[in-house]
């Protein structure tokens, strides 16, 4: 990990120079994305089948009831009880997220509505062996009323993640795609005959998949989530009062997902930063993922010491990163100070690992979008349509001003069709 001091003058450069390296999306995965996509594009269920063949060992696009009957199985019934309790706590959160619908009428007798309705058709997107990613896109999706929901996951050397498929059976899910990477994204977004399109694909995955869903969305193919759901971030602020070995812990967590994380550690306490550091090597010892938490360290871990309190929110808010732990004990100092993430976990006992399996949210903006975007929610599986009622009354009133702006803003044909209906008898 890189050690940064925030007095230098330099920091602010340093800092960014190692965050946008991580944002810059290089030409080499661009190109083949972009290669991935066309080739669906034109050729479609055979270079599915050719790419799941070459990246994930598989030959079936539609994984049979047999043997997701036969993975189900071999599922640990401690682990089928885990998956049903995440599923309870996940929904009685986002029930709480339903909108209502909008109802409003003025002195004129003019009627306003705002109405949410279910889109049709959504994909969750889940990485193999993740049944909790599921449980985080379907559930909202199901509150919100969408009648079709899709899985699509890859198989892991040809074989189905049992609880992936026992997490789908249990939320009731019947349509599966054994399909990874930006050709599955391309062909649940343009359809093909053995894919059904979609109107939304939502979850988080590699850059590979976070930037062929950007390809649909833009092509007008398909919807996606709001946020920017790539390579996880976590940032942890610490002080004296800290336990090194809870830091540790958290930062190793985050990194064992891929070697393109980001892990932060802010601190006001240069001998905690030390001490931290020796706690991870010794973690590291007997992780079996040590290889990719090594390497994502390496490349994207940046230990930070920070003078004041002031600047600790200064630089958070800067990264505003996916994950936030603060575990120091004013933590309060810098809740009342609005910092900018997709989740923050608070104390000692909170733990953002924890938090992956609800009740809330762990499909989260990264790589600093949660400065203007939120974690999925059921409002990511609602149209909002507005309705306009204007009576004789209203269209008079209204009109005025509606015609005089439409005339300033030399839009003609919009002031005679107001002039119509203010005429209209």
């Amino acid at each position: 990990m890189k050690i940064l001091d925030s007095n230098k003058k330099s920091f602010y450069n340093d800092l960014d120079k190692i965050i946008n390296q991580r944002k810059v999306i290089d030409k080499s995965t661009f190109k083949n994305v972009e290669k991935i996509i066309n080739n669906v594009r034109k050729n479609k269920d055979k270079a599915l089948i050719r790419y799941e063949k070459l990246f994930n060992s598989n030959s079936k696009i539609i994984p049979s009831r047999k043997d997701i009957s036969k993975a189900i199985k071999l599922l640990d019934p401690k682990i089928k009880k885990a998956i049903n309790e995440t599923c309870k706590r996940v929904n009685a959160w986002h029930l709480k997220q339903k909108p209502k619908n909008i109802f409003y009428k003025d002195n004129l007798n003019n009627k306003f509505y705002y109405k949410n309705k279910a889109i049709d058709s959504t994909a969750c997107y889940v990485p193999g062996n993740l049944p909790s990613t599921l449980i985080m896109c379907a559930i909202p999706a199901i509150i919100a009323g969408v009648k079709r929901i899709v899985l699509c996951t890859p198989s892991l050397n040809g074989k189905l993640n049992s609880g992936v498929y026992y997490a789908a059976k249990k939320l009731g899910i019947k349509e599966y795609y054994s399909l990874g990477g930006a050709s599955a994204v391309m062909a649940l977004a343009m359809g093909t005959k053995k894919v059904k399109p979609v109107n939304k694909i939502v979850g988080p995955g590699s850059k590979w998949v976070a930037l062929s869903k950007k390809f649909v969305f833009l092509e007008g193919l398909c919807g996606i989530e709001s946020a920017n759901l790539g390579p996880s971030e976590i940032l942890c602020i610490a002080d004296s009062s800290t336990s090194p070995d809870i830091v540790a812990s958290s930062l190793i967590a985050q990194s064992e997902h891929s070697d393109d994380v980001m892990a932060i550690l802010l601190s006001k306490n240069k001998k905690l930063i030390k001490k931290i550091q020796l706690s991870i090597k010794k973690q590291l010892k007997d992780l079996p993922r040590k290889k990719i938490v090594n390497k994502s360290l390496k490349k994207y871990g940046i230990f930070i010491y920070v003078s004041s309190n002031k600047k600790i929110v200064e630089i958070s808010n800067r990264i505003a990163p996916e994950h936030i732990e603060v575990l120091t004990k004013d933590y309060k100092k810098y809740l009342n100070n609005k910092i900018i993430a997709g989740s923050v976990c608070i104390g000692p006992y909170s733990s953002m690992s924890l938090s992956d399996y609800g009740p809330m949210q762990h499909s989260l903006p990264t790589q600093s979008s949660s400065k203007f975007s939120s974690g999925l929610s059921v409002k990511d599986f609602l149209i909002q349509t507005s309705y306009n009622e204007l009576s004789k009354k209203g269209v008079a009133k209204l009109g005025e001003s509606g015609y005089l702006m439409s005339n300033f803003e030399n839009l003609i044909g919009h002031s005679r069709s107001i002039k119509k209906r203010m005429e209209k008898k």
